[in-house]
């Protein structure tokens, strides 16, 4: 793990030099877009959707669209006047009871590991939200913008959650209606719970979605169908893999068309027999020289 930010938790007077670590990484399964024929990636050029003509980076500008579809453009000047900051401070604003924060407020996770000058009072912050049971909402400026953030304990570590700010949470514009709920179906649908309750352990659930794939693409790549395009890259141990791939897709292309395979060949073909005469004619020329 590489820290990706350095500063430091300060609650009243004290101050803890940490190392921020991002906790999370997705294994989410990506594709790229291809043309079917032969593999090569598919390239997208910035066009202009009023002359029709592809716009160079240098000439690509920020621009904010307002509500009637008007379009506002930022220049880097206006951007520079923006109110950003660099603070290396992780502001403790308050401590509020866990049960107070909406997880769907909870946003991207991060590790906080103490410098060795502040392994003493990282402990005690550790200590002093586990024993009071709550969270420290704290300030913080990650990527030049202040985000708001709760501190909380997993284990033996602090960890950092920043939180989406309270209007970008959505309010359901739907309401849902029902009938008369009957005692009897309460009374079913509460032993159906406790028929299902249980303690949560992550490691029962898995990605099958994810496994699948990685399971179709390395049967693929063992039957031969793949495409070399100029742009791979491949290490010395997959060019291994490759290698073998393509011996594979030869041997059954033969077997196709009625050949035999090439082990098979050899085995067949016969052995050279060294006979008598040809033993002697070798001794004497031994002898000779």
């Amino acid at each position: 793990m590489r820290a990706i930010w350095k500063g430091s938790v300060s609650f009243g007077l004290v101050n803890v030099p940490v190392k921020l670590y991002s906790a999370t990484e997705s294994h989410d399964v990506s594709f790229r877009q291809v043309h079917a024929k032969d593999g090569g990636r598919i390239k997208y050029q910035r066009i202009c959707s009023i002359d029709g003509e592809e716009v160079a980076y240098a000439d690509i500008a920020k621009g904010y669209e307002t509500e009637d579809g008007e379009m506002v453009i930022l220049t880097d000047d206006d951007m520079a006047d923006l109110p950003v900051t660099s603070s290396r401070e992780i502001a403790v604003e308050k401590f509020v009871p866990r049960d107070q924060i909406d997880p769907m407020l909870l946003e991207k996770s991060y590790y906080l590991e103490p410098e060795k000058t502040g392994a003493k009072p990282y402990a005690l912050l550790r200590q002093a939200l586990l024993e009071a049971d709550r969270m420290a909402v704290v300030t913080v400026a990650l990527r030049q913008r202040t985000t708001v953030a709760v501190l909380r304990v997993k284990d033996d570590v602090i960890v950092l959650q920043t939180m989406m700010w309270p209007d970008e949470i959505r309010t359901p514009d739907f309401s849902v209606e029902v009938g008369e709920v009957k005692d009897a179906e309460v009374t079913m649908a509460n032993m159906l719970v406790e028929t299902l309750a249980g303690d949560f352990d992550a490691s029962e659930f898995e990605d099958d979605y994810a496994e699948a794939v990685q399971e179709l693409v390395k049967a693929k790549i063992e039957g031969g169908e793949i495409k070399r395009t100029p742009t791979s890259t491949k290490s010395s141990g997959e060019v291994v893999d490759l290698l073998a791939a393509l011996q594979k897709s030869v041997e059954a292309a033969k077997t196709a068309r009625g050949e035999e395979p090439a082990e098979e060949s050899e085995k067949k073909k016969p052995a050279k027999k060294t006979t008598k005469k040809s033993t002697a004619k070798k001794a004497a020329k031994k002898k000779a020289s």
